[in-house]
C-alpha cells in the first residue's frame, strides 16, 4: 500500500488530535500546523514512525506574518519520506515577543545550519540549539534583516524617476 496525504493526515490526527490543525494541499503538497510546544513530538513521531519514515529534512525555513498579533513569526519543515517519495511541510508559528521554538538538530543533523540562518534572518530562538549564533551577517547587527519591520524603499527620495521603474 502506497502512502498518500489521507494517510499522513489520518495518523497524524489519531496521534494528535487536535493538536494538528489548518490541513491543505496545495499544489498537493500536504501542510499543516502544530503548537510551537509540539514540534518536536510532531517531528519524532513523523521519523519513527514504521509507515510515516520521514527521516529527511529537506528545508526548514522561517516566515514573517506582521498582520498575524501573536503569530507573526512562523517556522515551516519540509520534510522528505525518501523510501516512498513523499514530502510535507509542517508550520509552527511564535510571537516576536517570544520567538522560542525547539531546535530539532538532535533529530535532523541538517538543520543545524538552517536554524543558525533563521535565527540570523529572523530572529527566532531555537531552544537547545548547540551553536546558535548568526551564519551569514556580522555578529554586531542588533536586528534582523529579513522582517517586514521596514518599509521596502524611502518615498521621500527625490533622485528616482519612477517613469525608469514602470511606474
Amino acid at each position: 500500500m502506497s502512502l498518500t496525504n489521507e494517510t499522513i493526515k489520518a495518523r497524524l490526527i489519531e496521534k494528535f488530535g487536535d493538536q494538528v490543525s489548518q490541513f491543505e494541499e496545495p499544489y498537493g503538497l500536504l501542510t499543516f500546523e502544530a503548537p510551537k510546544d509540539n514540534n518536536l513530538k510532531v517531528m519524532q513521531f513523523l521519523f519513527d514512525d514504521p509507515e510515516l519514515r520521514f527521516q529527511f529534512l529537506t528545508d526548514l525555513c522561517g516566515v514573517h506574518y506582521p498582520d498575524q498579533p501573536g503569530r507573526e513569526l512562523a517556522v515551516v519543515y519540509h520534510l522528505h519520506n525518501l523510501v516512498d517519495n513523499i514530502r510535507i511541510r509542517f508550520k509552527v508559528f511564535t510571537t516576536i515577543e517570544k520567538p522560542d521554538i525547539f531546535t530539532a538538530t538532535q533529530l535532523y543533523s541538517s538543520s543545524n545550519w538552517m536554524e543558525r540562518e533563521t535565527y540570523d534572518f529572523y530572529g527566532v530562538n531555537f531552544v537547545g540549539h548547540p551553536n546558535l549564533k548568526r551564519i551569514l551577517n556580522v555578529d554586531e547587527m542588533d536586528y534582523f534583516p529579513l522582517r517586514k519591520e521596514y518599509p521596502l524603499e524611502d518615498q521621500t527620495r527625490i533622485d528616482k524617476d519612477d517613469a525608469m521603474f514602470g511606474r
